[in-house]
């Protein structure tokens, strides 16, 4: 029988799960709505059994999940999402699968996804940037997800301020660092309608969200220098956003980095995904297949 991994990509408003290996060997994949953490684990266990007893036993799970994220415990910690702090996920999903099990960020995740399968494909260092409900980054350097003391929290970067902005912003812990002023919520709460509805609010949003964006870029650039960024998440279809991201970006850049080639061609540079909407889940079975291969080396 065949190795075959699972994979989960827990997000705050649904968890997509996943049994394959790599985006060419996925054998089922299901989608399961994040409530309360007991509920909400106990279907994904039940899924990964039901795989286990149609001939998919999974030899090790990967799980890219919402944090922040305590990667030594296993658990989630400050999370604002209600009644998720402090969840043992590593040790309810070892307890009911009993396979070794890999954690890391979604967007870790994800970044890992695109730099072996997708976007950031045979480039060294890779970012993976998610600008929706929340904003977050995770990066690849040589190979493997960046950690340090936790992992990185790229969308609680400060910026500067919009001149015509005076949003107080979203973030319950920071109010106007990038996520509290540049993330889904915080487009309706300024604009007073939802992102997808801008109308004739449209210019003066995506003007707004690339003034930001564009800061968290440079910063990305200034402390990575990665191959490529790679850019997801909802808010990115916005029309024009992503091309007004990459000229502020460019601007904001001037002339500091004139011996970097790959930046004179934002197009080529910072990216959507090659791998759509699955980059975390397929990322968190590439973590799976990490795991298990480590796994045996340590036997």
């Amino acid at each position: 029988m065949s190795v075959v991994f699972g994979g989960v990509e827990a997000g705050g408003t649904k968890v997509v799960c996943a049994v394959g290996v790599g985006p060419d060997g996925v054998l089922d994949r299901t989608t399961i709505p994040t409530t309360e953490p007991g509920e909400t684990l106990e279907r994904i266990i039940g899924y990964f059994l039901a795989q286990r007893a149609a001939g998919h036993d999974i030899a090790a799970l990967g799980v890219a999940s919402f944090g922040p994220l305590d990667l030594r415990e296993g658990r989630i910690t400050t999370t604002p999402k209600p009644g998720w702090g402090g969840t043992d996920l590593v040790g309810e999903l070892r307890r009911g699968l009993g396979v070794p099990i890999a954690l890391d960020t979604d967007v870790n995740g994800a970044a890992y996804g695109e730099h072996r399968w997708g976007a950031g494909r045979g480039r060294g260092t890779v970012v993976y940037v998610t600008v929706g409900t929340g904003i977050g980054g995770g990066a690849i350097v040589d190979g493997r997800p960046l950690h340090g003391l936790l992992h990185p929290e790229m969308g609680h970067l400060h910026v500067r301020r919009h001149p015509d902005d005076d949003f107080a912003g979203t973030c319950p812990f920071h109010g106007d660092c990038i996520e509290g002023l540049a993330s889904g919520p915080a487009i309706e709460r300024r604009a007073g309608r939802p992102a997808r509805d801008l109308g004739p609010l449209l210019a003066r949003t995506v003007t707004i969200e690339a003034h930001y964006l564009a800061q968290l870029m440079t910063s990305i650039i200034y402390l990575l220098m990665p191959h490529r960024i790679v850019v997801g998440g909802g808010v990115l279809n916005i029309p024009g956003l992503l091309d007004a991201v990459r000229d502020a970006t460019a601007a904001r850049l001037g002339k500091a980095l004139d011996a970097v080639p790959a930046t004179a061609r934002m197009d080529e540079y910072i990216v959507p995904p090659d791998l759509g909407q699955f980059s975390g889940v397929l990322g968190a079975l590439g973590l799976a297949e990490h795991e298990y291969q480590r796994s045996l080396t340590n036997r």
